[in-house]
């Protein structure tokens, strides 16, 4: 009887070793061997699995938008207050700190998009992902008088994806240049005012994921 193929194990080793090269190396000073050697394989055996480098590195982007995504949808798919969906919503976009690997992964990964179409493509539908979520989550509120938007859902949703990329890089920057609660503030200051509608309550303060929380449900999958 033939032996299983475990070419679809090893590819998923490898995907978990890039990854973990992207973090630890960067993304402008990772070679080949930095990966296969986290693989322990030869450079060789990794290009049997995928053709180059750029492959495995975009399957990577892939599998690292879809985790972070899924992660923020489930986090609100369970909040039926509009008002703490879209706090929910808030604190999972955030990285908890420097040492928060899924949104470094996500930042160092978005580093090259500004030269490679492929990889700008990846960061696209990132953006426009988060942005969707936030869109619907605002249009609720809307639709049911919680929130008064004084512009369409779309344009504040993409703010507020755009606030939570800027404050996330100075989160995870190796000086932060602010915390992840100082960040998440300022992020609820323009959505209570974007909303007309105060999302810095007491009674709010309790509900929502935070992003470590989602980290413990990505690690479950």
């Amino acid at each position: 009887m033939p032996r299983p193929s475990r070419a679809h194990e090893r590819r998923a080793e490898l995907v978990a070793a890039a990854r973990r090269a992207v973090v630890e190396r960067g993304m402008l000073d990772l070679r080949l061997r930095d990966v296969a050697e986290r693989a322990r394989m030869s450079p060789g055996s990794l290009l049997y699995y995928f053709p180059s480098l750029d492959d495995l590195l975009r399957e990577v982007q892939r599998e690292a938008v879809d985790r972070f995504c899924a992660a923020r949808e489930d986090a609100v798919r369970r909040e039926p207050d509009p008002r703490r969906r879209l706090l929910a919503m808030a604190r999972s976009g955030l990285p908890t700190g420097p040492g928060d690997e899924l949104c470094v992964l996500l930042y160092e990964l978005g580093t090259v998009s500004r030269r490679d179409p492929a990889y700008a493509a990846g960061h696209i539908r990132l953006f426009e992902r988060q942005a969707g979520i936030y869109a619907a989550i605002l249009e609720a509120g809307a639709a049911t008088g919680v929130f008064r938007l004084d512009r369409d859902a779309a344009t504040i949703a993409r703010n507020l994806v755009a606030l939570e990329d800027g404050y996330g890089l100075h989160i995870v920057n190796a000086v932060p240049a602010v915390d992840t609660a100082t960040a998440l503030g300022l992020l609820l200051a323009y959505a209570s005012d974007a909303t007309h509608c105060d999302l810095t309550s007491p009674d709010l303060a309790a509900s929502g994921s935070t992003n470590a929380e989602l980290e413990n449900m990505e690690d479950d999958l």
